[in-house]
């Protein structure tokens, strides 16, 4: 019984769609999908279809009166923290859900399904009708996740370049859309499938490598159902459509064949492997940036003056960060370079934060750049360079933002409540920090909170480095604090 109401503690996601009897799409994908990313699935049916893994014999549409009363059912006891709405053949459902839309006020994902992937319509009467029907949706939507084929059927124009797929999302957010992932897969692009997300204020591109072709079944469907499962979750949209992505990343690189032209997505668990993680960029990504020489951290500190180098590089620390917020051109400039100096006499590695342009100048071993800091720094100058770069991550977003340039580590935060600065993001826990360990191949930093207290709990998780701030410029005995630090994180590296 205890299990059972555990159970029903997690987040409830409907999909509202169609039936493919082969399984590999519709309904049947979309509740694989919530169950493995551990949520609590419920379906209201729209139609049912006679297909296979190559076409349709058959589509039979549900009674509106069916419809409302699955909704009804459902409603009573199982109120949905998320809706994805699939397949929508006729104007009666379309009509139905639009008044179920309109008391809801939680996630909803359209999926905005034309044809099947085997050319057959998936609609009645009419496709002008239809396409109204879809629009009139638009205002209560959280996100439309169409793919290029189905953009352009809507938007009744073809689209090519990257440039036509902004263009076709805007035009999206006009019909009244609130957010588009326009999947431009189809785009033509020798390495990279990229899509692209805005709503009309931000946007960004999403790439993977193009697998090898064939027909990859349902995979609109399970990325629009586990992008819904992921909102139900608490994620943020920019990090479920990342996740989202790795999920369906990830069925496609184990997909299962079929036959020689059609292969069915596998399903697991959470996606937890560096291989199936996109690149997140401002622009659409052409190729790989070159890789960043790839630094291994240790014991990390991060401190506001050379005076601290002084102090604390005698004590054996090989990496450190100059952190300087407020100072004159002037003072930064001779806090630089005496820092510079004192971590050659160390044989040290010196970071310096923000200041990328200082850093080349004389001559640090490499710059570490919060997200905002990436907006205007010159990557490409501070890899030619031979600097080592290390970037600030606090989600998937902004891990996948990272993942696009390369670089040398990642910095994971905040673990644990921080007073060093003020935070957008909660701690992300030791849960958390095991499952960017067990995900990203990168060196991989620590940073928020860590104490000489919960060091051990942060050091069991295999980490590569362990940044701190706080705990050694508060400390009531700075350097033997340091020392401590230092003591553990070696002893944890010699095991």
């Amino acid at each position: 019984m205890a299990s059972g109401k555990q159970f029903m503690k997690k987040p409830i996601v409907w999909t509202i769609a169609g039936v493919d009897s082969s399984g590999l799409a519709g309904v049947h994908a979309d509740m694989e999908t919530f169950s493995r990313l551990n949520v609590r699935a419920c379906s209201v049916i729209t139609a049912v279809t006679a297909q296979n893994a190559h076409s349709i014999i058959a589509v039979e549409e549900i009674s509106r009166d069916q419809v409302a009363a699955q909704c009804r059912a459902l409603e009573l006891n199982l109120k949905p923290d998320a809706i994805k709405i699939g397949m929508l053949c006729s104007t009666p459902i379309c009509e139905e859900i639009a008044y179920f839309l309109k008391g809801y006020e939680g996630f909803v994902v359209l999926d905005p399904i034309i044809t099947s992937s085997s050319g057959t319509n998936l609609f009645f009467p009419d496709l002008q009708q239809h396409k109204n029907n879809l629009i009139q949706l638009f205002p209560y939507i959280t996100i439309i996740t169409p793919n290029r084929i189905e953009a352009e059927i809507i938007l009744n124009r073809s689209i090519y370049s990257y440039q036509d797929i902004i263009n076709a999302a805007s035009d999206l957010l006009s019909l009244g859309a609130k957010q588009v992932l326009l999947k431009g897969g189809h785009v033509k692009d020798n390495s990279f499938s990229q899509d692209y997300w805005t709503d009309g204020k931000e946007s960004f591109w999403i790439a993977n490598r193009r697998f090898p072709e064939t027909n990859y079944r349902g995979t609109g469907c399970v990325l629009s159902s586990a992008l819904t499962a992921c909102l139900a979750l608490g994620y943020s949209i920019k990090d479920a459509i990342v996740i989202a992505k790795m999920y369906v990343n990830r069925g496609i690189r184990q997909s299962i064949e079929i036959d020689k032209d059609a292969s069915q997505l596998y399903h697991d668990g959470w996606p937890e492997d560096e291989a199936d993680l996109p690149y997140l960029s401002p622009t659409p990504f052409i190729k790989p940036v070159p890789s960043f020489k790839k630094y291994s951290m240790g014991f990390y500190p991060i401190v506001d003056s050379s005076h601290w180098l002084e102090m604390l590089l005698p004590l054996g620390i090989k990496c450190i960060q100059l952190r300087i917020k407020e100072a004159s051109q002037e003072r930064l400039e001779e806090e630089i370079k005496r820092s510079v100096h004192l971590a050659n006499q160390y044989n040290a590695a010196l970071f310096i934060n923000d200041h990328w342009e200082l850093a080349i100048h004389y001559g640090a071993a490499g710059v570490h750049l919060g997200q905002e800091d990436l907006e205007k720094a010159d990557v490409d100058r501070i890899n030619r360079s031979g600097l080592f770069l290390g970037i600030s991550t606090h989600c998937y977003y902004e891990v996948a933002r990272a993942h696009a340039l390369n670089p040398s580590y990642v910095a994971c935060g905040p673990i644990y409540e921080t007073t060093s600065k003020i935070m957008p993001f909660q701690a992300q826990g030791i849960a958390r920090l095991e499952r960017w360990r067990k995900t990203l191949r990168y060196p991989l930093v620590a940073i928020g909170g860590i104490t000489l207290k919960n060091l051990s709990d942060v050091l069991k998780t295999k980490i590569d480095g362990v940044s701190v701030i706080s705990a050694i410029t508060k400390a009531s005995a700075p350097l033997v604090a340091a020392k401590q630090f230092l003591t553990q994180m070696n002893e944890s590296h010699n095991e």
